[in-house]
C-alpha cells in the first residue's frame, strides 16, 4: 500500500465544488483509496479546521443518513405488492436490516483502526488480497459511486416534486438539472468549509425525529397530499421471495457508513478515537431513524402514494402541510443533493489512482489549472446522465442496482481486514478478525440475496459491468505493460548524442507567420528547408520568383502535386531524406484566433499534417508554432 500513499490523492480535496465539497470529497476520496498519514485533507485541514465529531457526521456521514429517504420507501413498494396486509413484515425486515447496520458499524470500527490513513476496499484488497480482488472492489465502488449520483439526484427530484406538484411530472428534468450543476461547480473546484453542511443536516436529523415523536400523537392525514393509486389488490404472492425482495431493497438505507472510516485523517487529535465516536453515533442516529420511521408506516398504514414520496406523507402527518412540511422536505432534497456531491470527490480521485496503476488511461491522472480531476468528473457526469435517461429519474428502478455494489465493497473491505489481522497479529487480533469475519460473512450472504432476488428487475445490469468494467482495467494494464516492455522502462537506455538536424517549415504564401516560423527554425536546426508544393510548373516559377526576391536566405523546395497535397509532398519529401545522418525536424506555424469559436476556421491543413506525420513516419520531431491573432 506504500504506493498509494504516495499519490497526491488528498489534494483533490481541497477544490471540490459546492457547499458539500469538502466533506464530500473527504468522504469520497478515501473511499477508494488511503491517504497519507503525514497529510490533512483540503485546504481547511491544512489551517486547522479539523473535523470534531458532529462536524464529522455533516461532513462525511450525508450518504448514510440521506438514504432513510429512500431505503424504507423502497421496502414498502415490494411488500405492498402483495396486499396492504403484507406491510406488517416492515418492522421486522427493518429490524434485521438495524441489526446488520450494529455489526457493519462495529466492524467499521475496526476498520479505522488498521486503517487511520483511510482505508478504501480497493486500498484494502491491493493490500491484503492482490490484483483480482483489487479490480474488483475498484468495478464495485465505480457502480457505487455512479448510482449513488443517480439515486440521490432521483430521490432529492421525488422529494422536491412532494412539496412542488407542479415538478412531479418532470422528475427526469429535475434530476439533469440538478446533474449539470453539480457537474458545473465542481469543474470549477470551488472549496467550501464543511461548516456549511451543518445547517441542512442539523434540520433534517431534526426534522425526521420531530416526524417519529409527533406522529403519534396526531391523526395521519395520508389522503391529503399526492393522489391515490388506487386499493392496493395482491398482485403476488406474500412468500420468502418476495420477503427477500424487500429486503434487498430496504437495505439501500445502510449505504455509506464506510464513509466515515475512509475519512479519518480529516479528523481532529486523536483521530481514531474521535473517528470511531462519529461512527458509532452515525450508526445510532441512522438506526433510531430507521426503526422509527418503520413503526409509523406500520402503524399508520402509509402506501405509496402519487407525486409524494413516503417520508413526506409521514412529514405531512406530523406536521400538515405548512412551512414545517416545506423547510422539512427541501431540506431532505439539500441533503440528498450533497450526498450525490460525494460521488464527484470519489470517482474522480478513484479514476486518477486507476490510472496511475496503469488500470485506466493516463489522461484521468490529469488535472486541469485548478487542480481538479475534470476528465473523471465528467466520466461521472456522462455516466450518470444515461443511467437517469434510462431509468427515466425513478429511484424504485435504481434501488435493485444499487445495493450490489456497495455491499461487495463492504465484503471486500471487510475480508482485507481478517487478511490483515491474521498477518499483523497485534493484541486481540482474533477477536478484530471475528468481527470483520462476521460483517464479511453478512455482507456475502446479502449479496447472494440482492442477486437472487433482484437479478430479473435489474441487478443483472450490475452483474454484467462489474465483470466489463474488470475485464476493462486488466486489458488497459496489459496494453500499458506491452508499451512499457516496448520503451525498456527500468533499463539503461545508450548515451543521447548529437547529429546533425534538418528544419522543414511548409509554407503557402509569404507572410509574418513565414518570417517568424524560419526565425524559429534557424534557431533549431543546422539546415532550414521550406517546402511549398505547387500544381504545375507555372505555378512553381511563380513561388520560386516570389520567394527569390523576398532574399530570405533560406532556400525553398517547390514539389509538384496536381492536387496540391501538402500532406502527401511533404511526407515524400521526408521519406526521400537520408534520416540515418540527420534528424528531421518539422515545424508547423499554426494561427492561434482570439475568440475559440474561430478555431474552427483556421490551421486544417497543419492539424492534417501533424495528424499524418505521427501515424506514418518515425524518429522525426514534430513542433508547431502558435501566432496569436489579437482582437
Amino acid at each position: 500500500m506504500s504506493d498509494l500513499t504516495r499519490k497526491p490523492a488528498a489534494t483533490q480535496t481541497q477544490n471540490l465544488a459546492g457547499a458539500a465539497a469538502v466533506g464530500a470529497a473527504r468522504h469520497a476520496a478515501t473511499r477508494g483509496s488511503p491517504l497519507p498519514r503525514h497529510r490533512r485533507i483540503g485546504k481547511h485541514a491544512d489551517e486547522g479546521h479539523e473535523l470534531s465529531t458532529f462536524g464529522g457526521l455533516a461532513a462525511l456521514s450525508l450518504d448514510a443518513l440521506s438514504s432513510v429517504a429512500y431505503g424504507p420507501e423502497a421496502m414498502v413498494l415490494v411488500l405492498v405488492t402483495a396486499g396492504t396486509g403484507a406491510l406488517r413484515f416492515t418492522l421486522p425486515l427493518t429490524l434485521v436490516i438495524t441489526a446488520m447496520l450494529a455489526l457493519l458499524v462495529v466492524s467499521y470500527t475496526q476498520v479505522i483502526s488498521a486503517h487511520p490513513e483511510g482505508g478504501g476496499a480497493y486500498a484494502v484488497a491491493k493490500a491484503n488480497l492482490g490484483r483480482l480482488p483489487a479490480q474488483l472492489a475498484a468495478a464495485s465502488l465505480f457502480v457505487d459511486y455512479v448510482l449513488t449520483v443517480a439515486v440521490s439526484l432521483a430521490a432529492g427530484a421525488a422529494s422536491l416534486g412532494s412539496v412542488f406538484p407542479g415538478l412531479a411530472h418532470h422528475l427526469l428534468l429535475v434530476c439533469l438539472v440538478g446533474l449539470a450543476l453539480l457537474t458545473a461547480v465542481n469543474m470549477f473546484g470551488i472549496s467550501e468549509s464543511a461548516k456549511l453542511l451543518m445547517l441542512p443536516t442539523i434540520v433534517f436529523v431534526v426534522s425526521i425525529f420531530a416526524v417519529i415523536v409527533v406522529s403519534p400523537f396526531h391523526a395521519h392525514p395520508v389522503a391529503k397530499i399526492g393522489t391515490s393509486l388506487g386499493a392496493f389488490r395482491p398482485t403476488t404472492a406474500l412468500g420468502v421471495v418476495l420477503i427477500l425482495k424487500a429486503f434487498a431493497s430496504g437495505c439501500s438505507a445502510v449505504t455509506g457508513v464506510e464513509a466515515i472510516a475512509n475519512g479519518v485523517p480529516a479528523f481532529r487529535k486523536p483521530r481514531v478515537r474521535r473517528a470511531q465516536r462519529t461512527e458509532v453515533s452515525l450508526g445510532v442516529l441512522l438506526g433510531v431513524m430507521l426503526v422509527g420511521l418503520a413503526i409509523l408506516i406500520r402503524a399508520h398504514h402509509v402506501v405509496p402514494r402519487g407525486g409524494v414520496t413516503i417520508l413526506a406523507q409521514l412529514t405531512a402527518g406530523s406536521f400538515g402541510t405548512g412551512w414545517a412540511f416545506y423547510v422539512s422536505n427541501l431540506a431532505v432534497t439539500l441533503v440528498l443533493a450533497f450526498a450525490a456531491n460525494t460521488s464527484f470527490g470519489g470517482l474522480p480521485v478513484l479514476m486518477s489512482l486507476l490510472a496511475k496503476d496503469n488500470r485506466m488511461p493516463h489522461l484521468f491522472y490529469l488535472r486541469a489549472e485548478r487542480p481538479v480531476y475534470r476528465y473523471g468528473i465528467g466520466a461521472l457526469a456522462i455516466a450518470a446522465a444515461l443511467l437517469l435517461v434510462a431509468v427515466a429519474g425513478e429511484t424504485s428502478r435504481l434501488i435493485p442496482l444499487f445495493t450490489i455494489g456497495v455491499f461487495m465493497g463492504f465484503t471486500i473491505s471487510q475480508v482485507g481486514l481478517v487478511r490483515h489481522w491474521r498477518s499483523m497479529r497485534p493484541p486481540r487480533w482474533r477477536l478484530r478478525a471475528a468481527i470483520n469475519g462476521a460483517g464479511a460473512t453478512m455482507t456475502a450472504i446479502a449479496v447472494v440475496v440482492f442477486l437472487g432476488s433482484k437479478f430479473l428487475e435489474g441487478a443483472w445490469v450490475v452483474v454484467l459491468v462489474i465483470p466489463m468494467l474488470m475485464l476493462l482495467f486488466w486489458r488497459i494494464e496489459v496494453y500499458y505493460d506491452e508499451v512499457a516492455r516496448e520503451l525498456r522502462l527500468g533499463q539503461t537506455p545508450p548515451a543521447p548524442h548529437a547529429r546533425a538536424s534538418i528544419v522543414i517549415v511548409p509554407t503557402t504564401t509569404i507572410s509574418v507567420l513565414t518570417e517568424l516560423a524560419l526565425s524559429a527554425a534557424l534557431s533549431l536546426g543546422d539546415r532550414v528547408v521550406a517546402i511549398a508544393v505547387a500544381g504545375d510548373e507555372e505555378e512553381a516559377d511563380h513561388l520560386r520568383d516570389t520567394w527569390g526576391r523576398w532574399a530570405c536566405n533560406v532556400p525553398l523546395e517547390v514539389l509538384l502535386d496536381p492536387h496540391r497535397s501538402l500532406v502527401h509532398t511533404v511526407l515524400r519529401y521526408i521519406e526521400s531524406l537520408d534520416a540515418h545522418d540527420q534528424r528531421v525536424m518539422v515545424l508547423i506555424p499554426q494561427i492561434i484566433p482570439h475568440k475559440r469559436r474561430h478555431e474552427i476556421l483556421h490551421n486544417q491543413r497543419a492539424r492534417l499534417l501533424e495528424s499524418a506525420l505521427k501515424a506514418r513516419t518515425q524518429d522525426v520531431v514534430i513542433a508547431s508554432l502558435p501566432f496569436h491573432i489579437d482582437d
